[in-house]
């Protein structure tokens, strides 16, 4: 079904330019070590309260990140309405200051505080640090300092809003497509070399929607929104609702994400299935962060006849990973690597050696995008055990999966013969 690796597209971009929790916490220890200043924060601006977002401090701090304060209260808000100075050296000389609650329970001996104001001219809170004891030695350059760095901080939370904009809008997108049908499934045959019946089939995603996008871009879409899950979840379920009317022995493939299995969402669905007619797939560009964990929440279906089977090997070094790590039932021999096999002979070579190394840790070899008749007989030469492709068939409906024509490809028939 697609599921490819993520942040290629605009939301991806955009987070990668954003600082992020760990940014603005080194941006508040530089500040506030450079100052001499004993905890420096940022505040959000709410209706009613701000909120203490990120806190940095010299040892136990008086405030927490986290923590909501009435608007009204401490320095914060007063300074943005000019009610107090944004540079208080020594709050002792500041009568204003000295009327606040805070400067004596803290207690607050100097502070330095700076709106964040967005483009938009939203004032989102400020940053802000303060200290103890009073601090004579700070200035305008201070000032200076603080202000740009509102405006680093301001720039970036920009980014972020803009993310969550782009993520509001794709979900929107992906519903509307959901609500009109998609994605709907279609079926590829995948055929035995040794005699030209059909094994079984990869399922497939296709969206019958605007705007129209292939559906590696959907999939990518719907996770850089945080609904990949749901997306991933949606189809498999679809397609796996075919089985019970498919004869057996076939057997149906599906892609799944290392994220998906990890989630345990999966397991609800397969549960009522006879997992020995499913294969569940990982592509060779999905991301695997711990290889242990994946094994792990793939065992109970491995346990119950599912295969597991590595897509798209051969086109990268990921794949070779997932072979070695995750021990597939099934390598899938990328579309990259048997095209022009039949003339190519570093592509043959590869191929052989990964046929080699199935047979010797008891793996078997489907070989993808099989397109031409001499691509066919050069991987049954060689020792593949199944194939897919538009040569032997295109993808189709499930109501013509199991026709006579499909059963037995023709085009595999008239190349044997």
């Amino acid at each position: 079904m697609g599921v490819h690796q993520l942040n290629s597209g605009p939301i991806g971009k955009l987070l990668a330019q954003g600082v992020g929790h760990s940014g603005v916490m080194q941006v508040l220890r530089t500040v506030r070590k450079h100052l001499g200043m004993d905890v420096a924060f940022v505040s959000h601006f709410r209706e009613k309260d701000r909120v203490l977002e990120h806190v940095d401090a010299d040892g136990a701090a008086p405030i927490q990140q986290g923590q909501a304060i009435p608007l009204e209260d401490g320095y914060c808000l007063k300074i943005v309405r000019g009610e107090l100075p944004a540079l208080i050296p020594d709050t002792a000389a500041v009568p204003a200051a000295m009327a606040l609650p805070a400067t004596r329970a803290i207690p607050i001996g100097a502070h330095l505080s700076v709106p964040i104001e967005l483009s938009d001219g939203v004032v989102y809170g400020t940053l802000c640090c303060f200290s103890r004891e009073a601090n004579l030695t700070l200035g305008e350059r201070d000032l200076r300092l603080m202000r740009a760095l509102g405006e680093v901080l301001a720039a970036r939370i920009d980014e972020e809003q803009e993310v969550e904009r782009l993520k509001r809008r794709a979900r929107l997108e992906i519903r509307q497509a959901t609500d009109l049908g998609a994605p709907r499934i279609v079926y590829q045959p995948v055929y035995s070399l040794a005699d030209g019946a059909m094994v079984g089939a990869e399922c497939l995603s296709r969206f019958d929607v605007e705007p129209r996008r292939p559906p590696d871009v959907w999939f990518d879409l719907a996770h850089e929104a945080d609904v990949g899950l749901d997306l991933e979840l949606l189809a498999i379920e679809k397609a796996l609702g075919a089985l019970e009317r498919l004869p057996e022995p076939l057997w149906l493939a599906v892609n799944s994400s290392p994220g998906l299995l990890l989630s345990g969402r999966l397991e609800p669905i397969l549960q009522r299935l006879d997992l020995s007619r499913v294969v569940l797939e990982i592509t060779e560009h999905a991301s695997v962060p711990d290889y242990e964990a994946v094994h792990d929440a793939l065992a109970p279906f491995r346990r119950r006849g599912a295969r597991l089977a590595i897509d798209d090997a051969g086109a990268g070094y990921a794949s070779m990973r997932h072979i070695l790590n995750l021990k597939a039932d099934v390598i899938k021999l990328d579309m990259s690597l048997t095209r022009d096999i039949d003339t190519d002979p570093s592509r043959r070579a590869l191929a052989k050696g990964l046929i080699a190394f199935a047979r010797e840790v008891g793996s078997r070899i489907t070989a993808e995008g099989v397109e031409t008749e001499t691509e066919l007989a050069t991987l049954r030469a060689i020792g593949v055990d199944k194939a897919q492709g538009y040569f032997l068939s295109r993808p189709c409906p499930l109501e013509d999966l199991t026709s006579p024509a499909r059963r037995a490809s023709p085009a595999f028939l008239r190349a044997a013969g």
